[in-house]
């Protein structure tokens, strides 16, 4: 479900017609819900108590940063799950209190572990050996004995995408599970880390519930070993990864999600961990562009529209479908033609739709990306010396700027040249 509507001919953001913030902000721009957020939020949170779970639910950063929507979510009570400095800074920026934030991801560095140590976070998620030894070495300089997990790659196929599958053996994440007892033993000798948990995540967009009851139960095998070992486990880090319906799909809803939990790892007196990415944003915003050209190629017809494959990067990366909708309603019944979407970016994959039937368009239309609040701007770059798209949250009748578009001036601000070169 989504707040993105038309109203009299218009598509309208909750209260908001589009074509006032494009008249205010220009194109293209991302378009956040509040009204999305909060519903998401809620009904994901509360298919976890109905289930009856100690659950504490940390957004995943890594599928929309923005501060601006970050704090929504922490006013709802959410946590955040962060993978760099960059994130957990933005995490504490919105208000998420360091007591509920988790540091996942592959690569932390020593000043990134560091960091997240002084801060006081709630956990770690460890993923290699030499993490968890450099882990180790930082916290007990500074005197601290650290909260940790053990990300465990379960060798569990997620059925998504293999770009953004995570819980198979040959993937880069977690440590092996046949390896896992072997290495929490080794952690409960080092000096500044106390495992406490076990982490677990299969991927991402998944729409079948049966890969996460396959982990969940090797996550529940895995904690009788280590209780029966004297490892005192409380918390189970079962990450994201329920999907969204970009194309008809049917994802598990939260509710069937939480009693496969419960049926799996209800029984275990745990509190669990959830990371939750996109199915809480996605749906919660979109991308608005405008037709800059209407082009007659000799076997197609193109919409070349002024967003590109730097602002919304998963059609190209993923092959990933947006749903793709004029701003003014079109008449009931009116024909539509099949046209390719396409950005201006002078590369061929710089594609968002081929042959999608669409009704007639010309310059100056305005259309609209669907479901594009998760991995759209989080993931978006400058490439040709474009500029950052803003991004707006709409509450109700009322929207703001949540990320101004920089000028080409403060884009060239970053750059110097070297004494050589002046």
């Amino acid at each position: 479900m989504n707040h993105f509507d038309y109203v009299n001919g218009t598509l309208h953001a909750e209260g908001v017609p589009v074509t006032d913030i494009a008249a205010r902000v220009g194109t293209p721009f991302y378009c956040y819900s509040t009204a999305t957020l909060v519903r998401h939020y809620t009904v994901f949170a509360e298919a976890l108590a109905k289930a009856g779970l100690d659950a504490t639910v940390c957004f995943a950063l890594k599928a929309n940063s923005n501060v601006a929507v970050v704090r929504t979510l922490a006013d709802l009570g959410a946590g955040a799950d962060v993978v760099s400095e960059g994130e957990l800074r933005q995490a504490l920026k919105a208000g998420v209190p360091a007591d509920r934030i988790v540091f996942s991801g592959v690569g932390k560095t020593r000043r990134e572990l560091e960091f997240a140590v002084a801060k006081g976070i709630m956990q770690i998620n460890v993923e290699s050996e030499p993490e968890l030894e450099l882990l180790s070495q930082v916290a007990a300089e500074r005197g601290v004995k650290m909260p940790i997990a053990l990300r465990v790659n379960p060798d569990v196929d997620a059925g998504t995408h293999a770009k953004i599958t995570t819980g198979k053996k040959e993937n880069k994440f977690g440590i092996e599970w046949t390896r896992a007892h072997e290495v929490y033993r080794k952690a409960r000798a080092l000096p500044g880390v106390e495992p406490v948990a076990i982490a677990c995540h299969i991927g991402s967009q998944l729409t079948e519930i049966e890969p996460f009851s396959a982990a969940f139960r090797r996550v529940r095998d895995l904690v009788a070993m280590l209780r029966a070992d004297g490892f005192d486990i409380r918390h189970l880090d079962l990450g994201g990864g329920l999907g969204v319906p970009y194309d008809g799909e049917t994802p598990p809803s939260p509710d069937v999600y939480a009693q496969a939990i419960k049926a799996e790892l209800g029984d275990l007196g745990c509190r669990v961990v959830l990371e939750p990415g996109r199915v809480l944003v996605g749906n919660a915003g979109i991308l608005v562009s405008r037709v800059v050209y209407m082009k007659e190629g000799s076997t197609r017809t193109f919409a070349i529209v002024d967003a590109a494959m730097n602002d919304l990067v998963r059609p190209a990366m993923y092959e990933a479908f947006h749903g793709i909708d004029p701003v003014t309603q079109p008449a009931a019944g009116a024909p539509r033609q099949p046209v390719d979407v396409v950005g201006p970016v002078c590369e061929t994959g710089d594609t968002f739709a081929k042959q999608c039937p669409l009704p007639p368009l010309a310059a100056g239309d305005l259309v609209v990306f669907r479901t594009a609040g998760a991995y759209g701007a989080a993931m978006s770059s400058t490439y040709n010396s474009r500029p950052l798209v803003p991004e707006v949250l709409v509450d109700g009748d009322r929207f703001a700027v949540v990320r101004a578009r920089p000028s080409f001036e403060e884009m060239a601000a970053l750059e110097s040249l070297p004494d050589w070169l002046e």
